[in-house]
């Protein structure tokens, strides 16, 4: 293999230019014909690059999400910490490379045939990457809260969320060991849905207190209130104003909403414009045109909205364990981590079942079980390498679906150059110090957008759902709204910023210190809501008995109507007909006298 193929490729199958030719408006038909890429073929290094940097765009917006919000918002203590912002920000990306590399690959676990009675795998071994999760973010934002109510430090009290989650991963490794088929029994799709929606749901909440100018003076908002105004009380931090670069404005400046707003126009108009590597990278790219904007205006009285002190501050290179924090166990969060472990599980079979069907890959096989079963496994595994680089837990990313979708590349290679481009892009601190000099108002234009993404997953796995079914309908809104509830109003439970012990539903401020460790448990998962909410979801669906059959004598037949199921084609039809060995169907003379007995046995 000479150098050009080995690196650009030979023939008419690498077409480079594809990937930037604009999308035109209105057009019902493509341009041109675009080459399929299966999952073993060898592509060209460079296109394995380029396609490779499509994946890590599109997956950096959501990536570096969490980990910024921890540390910006609930570790640091005000006025912020900079420094440890950005190395979180270069963990994350360099522990979701590392885990990507694994998750890619596909390696027999040796000596377990034994024991198991088959084969087990550690890898999906198909184009799926990992990244820092997003359904781990409220409960590291409430717990931590807590701790520093209780007298922790933000750094104690993030290394003990570390330590606690690597824990609870357990759970999720022993899932891997289970047959696929007791996991989608475990949670059909009425339970996946109501858990993926309400995530969505709390995670959209959050991202509009960023577009208002901060999740801290957006929840100090009440100091604003006139009556506290007239009072001349004076009140100490943290404050109702939001520092957005020199600014200091109140929550829900028409100022950061417009700057936020630029983020989903330009949204729009690259889903309208863009060409095939642009919408693959559009919330990179609309988060960039409005980090732009806002470094190029001022704010009417000629303060900054970006600052470069975090940039200058920003070490060249950096790597994991630059910053420490001591590793710990916080039995409050227990609960509510192992529940988000069975999120992730339901989440990373989803995601790899996804990535089969844009692969174009058989889903009925031994390599797809195994690829399951090795996905699940090295999910658990990778929150535990992510924990020890100092990171979030990490599971698979599904908006990379998409992207396979739309360049039509499945080749492992653009996994192994996306795992390349992360671990490049961690390494690099400059580029941590720009991601965190963004301001709060921007960086919430783009998550609001990418956290309705979650609710839209959750709101298409309802399609999956009977919802003619009395049954389901009643497990989804007993779940719905408890979930749905405690998210929009977490306070029934759960203490105010800068106010503990004060929840009226258990305040225990004269408490013991195990007393007020059950106490913040019990909060924490009372004030979750796709915590709350799957578990009663999962509670519904083992006692409630099933619909009864339902008859119809205009027909003179009975329909049952069964639960649809996303994982069992056979389940897909309310009436499922029998057809003879021989293939012919059945008379008409002969369905009739059945039909009319099985009428006859319901009646009676």
């Amino acid at each position: 293999m000479t150098f050009k193929s080995s690196w650009l490729g030979e023939g008419d199958r690498y077409n480079y230019g594809q990937l930037c030719v604009p999308t035109y408006p209105c057009r019902k038909t493509p341009s041109s014909k675009i080459n399929f890429y299966s999952k073993d073929e060898q592509i060209p290094y460079l296109l394995a690059l380029l396609m490779g940097l499509q994946h890590c765009f599109a997956m950096v917006g959501g990536l570096i999400t969490p980990p910024l919000v921890i540390f910006r918002f609930t570790v640091c203590d005000f006025p912020g910490c900079p420094d440890l912002e950005t190395y979180a920000v270069s963990a994350a990306l360099i522990a979701s490379g590392f885990c990507s590399l694994l998750n890619l690959s596909k390696f027999k676990v040796p000596f377990v045939e034994k024991f198991f009675g088959r084969d087990m795998y550690v890898g999906s071994g198909i184009l799926s990457v990992m990244g820092t999760s997003f359904t781990f973010l409220p409960i590291f934002e409430i717990a931590i809260n807590q701790m520093k109510n209780d007298g922790w430090d933000g750094r104690s009290a993030y290394g003990a969320m570390l330590g606690t989650s690597m824990v609870c991963c357990l759970f999720e490794l022993a899932f891997s060991l289970m047959p696929i088929s007791y996991i989608k029994r475990l949670f059909p799709p009425q339970i996946t849905s109501i858990t993926v929606i309400l995530l969505g749901v709390a995670l959209t909440g959050t991202g509009m207190k960023y577009w208002g100018g901060g999740v801290v003076c957006a929840e100090m908002g009440w100091k604003t209130h006139q009556q506290i105004v007239n009072a001349n009380v004076t009140l100490p931090p943290p404050f109702a104003t939001c520092n957005v670069g020199e600014t200091s404005e109140y929550y829900g400046t028409a100022a950061y909403i417009g700057l936020g707003f630029t983020v989903l126009v330009s949204l729009v108009i690259i889903e309208l414009f863009g060409s095939v590597f642009m919408r693959n990278c559009n919330v990179i790219i609309a988060l960039l045109i409005g980090y732009a904007v806002a470094a190029l205006t001022r704010f009417p009285g000629g303060e900054r909205y970006v600052t470069n002190d975090n940039i200058v501050a920003a070490a060249p290179v950096t790597f994991v364990w630059v910053e420490t924090f001591p590793l710990s166990f916080y039995p409050a969060a227990v609960v509510p981590l192992v529940i988000a472990y069975l999120v992730t599980t339901v989440e990373t079979v989803g995601d790899i079942s996804a990535t089969f069907e844009a692969s174009q890959l058989d889903t009925t096989g031994d390599f797809y079980s195994t690829s399951l079963q090795g996905g699940l496994s090295s999910d658990g595994l990778c929150s535990i390498i992510s924990g020890l680089m100092t990171s979030m837990p990490n599971t698979t990313f599904s908006q990379n679906n998409g992207v396979i979708s739309l360049t039509k590349c499945a080749s492992r290679r653009a996994g192994f150059g996306a795992a390349f481009w992360m671990i490049v892009l961690g390494v690099f601190g400059k580029f941590a110090g720009v991601i965190t000099a963004i301001p709060d108002c921007v960086l919430g234009g783009m998550t609001i957008f990418l956290f309705a993404n979650v609710l839209v997953s959750g709101i298409n796995l309802t399609s999956n759902v009977d919802l003619n079914s009395r049954r389901n309908k009643f497990i989804m809104a007993l779940s719905l709204a408890i979930g749905a509830g405690v998210t929009v109003w977490p306070y029934a439970f759960q203490d105010m910023r800068a106010s503990p012990y004060t929840a009226a539903f258990w305040t225990c401020a004269d408490c013991g210190t195990v007393m007020k460790g059950v106490r913040n448990g019990v909060s924490i998962f009372l004030s979750t809501g796709y915590c709350v909410g799957t578990v009663v979801a999962m509670l519904l669906n083992a006692i409630l008995p099933g619909d009864a059959p339902v008859a119809y004598d205009d027909h003179d037949t009975m329909v049952v109507h069964k639960e649809k199921s996303f994982y069992d084609d056979e389940e897909r039809n309310d009436v499922k007909k029998e057809t003879p060995a021989d293939g012919s169907e059945e008379s008409d003379e002969k369905a009739e006298p059945e039909a009319a007995a099985a009428t006859a046995d319901l009646e009676a």
